[in-house]
């Protein structure tokens, strides 16, 4: 397995950090250090607010910053200098072969291109499979995965479309209005950013589907590949509205990018819906063993009342605080997923399950004393308790989800952990 091999990850940064300046310097090449520098203040726009939409996809359990930026910077950097060298040596392979430049262009554009820029993009997906197994565990993660991927290498497409652009009208002095800069920053920034992302997030959900673990080795082997076959033909497809006609690019645009982009919006917010739920049904089971206190599982499946928790421990104890109520929320969601996932597929869904609740339960512990009670005057605040909610009280379990623990806990936080077996799994499967 990759884990075994420490010597990969290593290499994998490397090449990361080697293909960074070569892309650079080869997008400069082809644009010129004007149109390059003018493609780089353009082509930056959409990125923060791309980069915002797959963050707040993925706020239910959030990934690390460094991941996110790994996962960006392959996609702007490796990914983009994988697709232009090798789109370049298709096109010039099919040149010589047929004799015809124009017809080698088309070809290269609809049937190579999205296939290499597709895989290309898609490699990061496996990478984090591989080495963050246990921080890709659905489709939400594709989602994020996939789509902050996509942006790194619309981010750097962008930069050599925009920049060669504005080569061609520095040297035809076209008015600014009528520009093929403007143009193509209309057609690539304000019509369709999403464009890469969309098509790579088919690819995450399918990789984030076979992460699931459900069905047999065709299934978990075939979504993928599903995924990212469709993800090549709406890149084919969208490639090719240009040449389908005068109006091949509104057709193509209206009936298939919208719809599409529509779909996995609403995908998107139900997605996330679904984990808050999970986060929440599954913290009660561990709020009544004594491990949350009766308001905090409220503020920890509701975003906004994380922020405001992080916000409030700010103010009282300093940025260090903010970052321990922040890391508080994510190792709760991650213990609450984790169990959702092993109770769904038992024991051989997650066969290191008990070792992952207790690192996870470890943690929790070090660091209620400073989250539990922002987090509790947060769900105060957002006016998530119930009218005749009891303070002393437990929070209920929902019914056969797991055993109720014996001995009372009052909230306040105790001088040990409040059980050694915090939530057994029904059917057996749980700390011994």
């Amino acid at each position: 397995m990759v884990r075994a091999l420490p010597g990969v990850r290593s290499c994998v940064l490397a090449v990361l950090c080697l293909t960074g300046p070569v892309i650079l310097e080869l997008v400069r090449q082809q644009t010129g250090t004007p149109g390059f520098f003018v493609g780089l203040g353009l082509a930056v726009l959409p990125v923060p607010l791309l980069m915002a939409a797959f963050r707040w996809l993925g706020r239910a359990a959030p990934h690390p910053w460094a991941q996110l930026l790994f996962c960006f910077g392959w996609g702007a950097c490796t990914a983009a200098l994988i697709a232009i060298l090798a789109n370049d040596f298709a096109t010039e392979w099919i040149t010589a072969a047929t004799a015809d430049p124009s017809h080698a262009d088309e070809l290269g554009s609809v049937a190579i291109a999205p296939v290499v820029e597709e895989s290309a993009k898609a490699a990061a997906l496996l990478l984090v499979f591989a080495f963050r197994r246990g921080q890709f565990t659905g489709p939400a993660d594709g989602f994020v995965v996939a789509g902050f991927t996509a942006t790194g290498f619309a981010f750097t497409e962008n930069i050599l479309y925009l920049g060669n652009a504005f080569g061609e009208d520095l040297a035809k002095d076209t008015p600014a209005l009528d520009s093929l800069t403007a143009a193509t920053f209309f057609v690539r920034i304000v019509l369709s950013p999403f464009a890469h992302p969309l098509f790579t997030v088919v690819t995450g959900l399918g990789v984030g589907a076979a992460a699931l673990g459900t069905g047999g080795r065709a299934r978990r082997l075939g979504l993928p590949l599903l995924g990212l076959a469709a993800a090549m033909g709406l890149h084919a497809l969208w490639n090719a509205s240009s040449r389908l006609g005068e109006y091949g690019f509104y057709w193509v645009y209206g009936c298939v990018m919208v719809p599409v982009f529509g779909l996995l919006l609403w995908l998107a917010v139900r997605i996330r819906r679904g984990r808050l739920r999970a986060v929440s049904a599954e913290l009660a089971v561990y709020a009544a063993a004594g491990w949350f206190g009766p308001a905090e599982v409220p503020a920890l499946a509701s975003v906004p009342a994380r922020s405001l928790a992080c916000a409030l421990a700010r103010r009282s104890g300093g940025r260090a605080a903010g970052r321990v109520v922040a890391l508080y929320a994510a190792d709760a969601a991650a213990l609450a997923l984790l169990r959702y996932r092993a109770r769904r597929g038992g024991a051989g869904r997650e066969p290191d399950f008990a070792g992952q609740e207790r690192e996870l339960l470890h943690r929790l512990w070090r660091r209620r004393a400073t989250a539990g009670p922002a987090l509790s005057r947060a769900a105060v605040l957002e006016e998530l308790l119930p009218v005749r909610f009891d303070p002393l009280g437990r929070v209920p379990v929902p019914a056969a989800r797991a055993p109720r623990r014996s001995g009372p806990w009052t909230g306040a936080t105790p001088a040990g952990p409040p059980s050694s077996r915090p939530c057994a799994l029904p059917g057996g499967d749980g700390v011994r």
